[in-house]
């Protein structure tokens, strides 16, 4: 998301970086291209006039005038402004009534709203600790239904059948009804897609929503058509009350106008976004983080967030223990480090969040093909036995050329994934001495193409 904005923002924004001096010229001409980048981006264009105004009135004002860096400071004024733009702060879901709490989803068809009310069970489920249930009111499509049953169970959440010869105001009665008899803390209602210009199935919405009264009413939309999805969000603005926003496909899209627009056109804050298709991909929106990715900042505390949430502490610590012992790195020990980078989303996940990584062009490139290399090593280390996986001393050629058969892949591809085990396996060793981790991150650096200082395969250690 915002990858052809960040490389834009980035090429205008390095010439005024380093001025003595802001005149009304050379920020004039800065604007121009900013402005030139918003509208590439898809962003409305109310919100773009809107953006550059503030922008430049408060890059004329004494904060800039009196600055030790006028160039860092009207950067930083790009960014204050981006993150007004998109809302300020970020706005978490109203839980706090007398459960069940409803949580209403609307949207267009295809926009994403099942996959999207499975996720958001989850992230209440898994961070939020509440006892989530979810139903279908989509008459309209019995695929829908059964959708929703599977994602339930994917996601460990309470699932109400419903079928196609129900009313949505019964079906959403029953399920309050059953949410409060067992005793549940979200109800979930995932309601049929539709068109803001079908009056029969905006005034069906409406009624439902009248009739359950629902704590939050969601607005699915997807990112990927632009901002279109923010004039999309109005009309169901006007139509119903909506109190926030989900982006899906955020990850899809390399512009980001939808995520710079839907705040301001519509008035309702965007609260998740959607970056991929598993389960666990829905994410809090936080604007001022977002403004940080946009301008090649980074996104350190969504990374440090990322890492607590989905590295195995236990193994983690157990693989430390062994570690200190002296008993070793063998190879179940590198396919667990393997699923833990896969885990925070691989190497371009993690990478997406680090500043300066959108103006490094041959850095990402060397990430994709480090990434492809994973899933190659782990495929090999699958083929594998447990004995040859801890002894892999024991792997001879016949051997080899099973494992190899077994993967898919060539004798010598499997000869590199035993050649950087053992290098793993060294530095390994280093942490368990004194100062050992000094040592492995001297052993580390120049590993990767540039001097990324990641080991081979691309993965830091997570034992440690």
């Amino acid at each position: 998301m915002f990858k052809n904005l960040t490389e834009r923002l980035n090429q205008t924004l390095k010439a005024i970086k380093g001025q003595a001096k802001l005149t009304e010229d050379n920020i004039k001409d800065t604007l121009r291209e900013v402005r030139m980048a918003l509208l590439e981006a898809d962003v409305a264009l109310p919100v773009v006039k809107d953006f550059i105004n503030r922008v430049k009135d408060r890059s004329l004002g004494a904060e800039v005038s009196q600055a030790l860096n006028p160039g860092q400071q009207f950067i930083k004024i790009v960014h204050s402004e981006l993150v007004h733009v998109m809302g300020d702060d970020n706005v978490s879901l109203d839980l706090a009534s007398q459960p069940p709490v409803v949580l209403l989803m609307a949207g267009l068809q295809g926009a994403g709203k099942t996959t999207s009310t499975a996720k958001l069970a989850r992230y209440l489920s898994e961070r939020e600790k509440k006892k989530v249930m979810v139903v279908s009111a989509d008459v309209y499509r019995p695929a829908a239904i059964k959708q929703l049953e599977t994602l339930a169970a994917e996601v460990g959440a309470l699932f109400f059948p419903s079928s196609a010869d129900q009313k949505p105001i019964d079906i959403a009665n029953a399920a309050i009804e059953a949410a409060r008899k067992q005793y549940v803390d979200v109800l979930i209602l995932d309601t049929a897609g539709r068109l803001a210009i079908d009056q029969a199935m905006m005034a069906e919405i409406k009624e439902l929503h009248q009739a359950v009264e629902p704590k939050e009413t969601l607005f699915v939309v997807d990112a990927m058509t632009g901002q279109d999805a923010a004039n999309t969000a109005k009309a169901f603005a006007d139509a119903l009350p909506l109190t926030g926003v989900i982006l899906t496909k955020a990850d899809g899209d390399a512009r980001g106008g939808a995520a710079l627009s839907v705040r301001q056109i519509t008035g309702k804050p965007i609260k998740f976004t959607g970056i991929g298709e598993k389960t666990d991909a829905l994410e809090p929106f936080y604007p001022d983080r977002m403004a940080s990715r946009i301008l090649d900042m980074g996104d350190i505390l969504s990374l440090i967030e990322e890492v607590e949430r989905k590295v195995d502490k236990q193994k983690a610590e157990k693989l430390a223990r062994k570690i200190q012992k002296g008993k070793g790195f063998d190879l179940q020990d590198f396919r667990d480090q393997l699923s833990q980078m896969n885990n925070m989303g691989g190497l371009m996940g993690m990478m997406d969040k680090l500043p300066g990584m959108g103006s490094m062009g041959q850095m990402a490139n060397q990430m994709v093909g480090a990434e492809k290399q994973m899933s190659q090593m782990a495929a090999i280390i699958d083929s594998m036995t447990p004995v040859e996986r801890h002894w892999p001393d024991k792997i001879n050629g016949s051997r080899k050329r099973r494992i190899a058969l077994g993967s898919g892949t060539q004798i010598q591809d499997v000869n590199r994934v035993l050649k950087q085990h053992k290098q793993m396996q060294k530095m390994m060793k280093k942490v368990g001495t004194k100062g050992g981790m000094a040592k492995m991150m001297r052993g580390m650096k120049g590993m990767m193409p540039g001097g990324g200082g990641l080991p081979p395969g691309g993965m830091p250690p997570f034992g440690r």
